[in-house]
């Protein structure tokens, strides 16, 4: 079955309000458990604010962290660093376009 973007804000709305995981409240409804828990992912996604790296850059996952490249900039995440850590770099990121 097909859901138009205002069914499926719809149901995740009513989801949400029931406090319920998202697997037993797709059940619960007549709803395809993994189609919905798929929708909640995208939701999730949309509302990070992360935007998916492009192949053009290059990120590395080594022993010592994450090494991301992009021309001559490069950024050196540490294995240990916090989500804090992450959003003060993308803040700096913003800043300097």
């Amino acid at each position: 079955m097909t859901y138009s973007k205002e069914e499926k804000a719809m149901w995740l709305d009513d989801w949400r309000k029931s406090g319920k995981g998202a697997w037993a409240y797709a059940k619960e409804n007549g709803l395809i458990a993994q189609t919905f828990v798929g929708w909640t992912k995208r939701e999730q996604k949309e509302k990070s604010g992360f935007v998916e790296l492009k192949p053009k850059i290059k990120s590395q996952l080594r022993l010592s962290g994450i090494l991301i490249e992009k021309g001559d900039i490069k950024i050196h995440l540490p294995c240990g660093a916090s989500g804090n850590d992450l959003s003060a770099v993308i803040e700096c990121l913003r800043a300097a376009v």
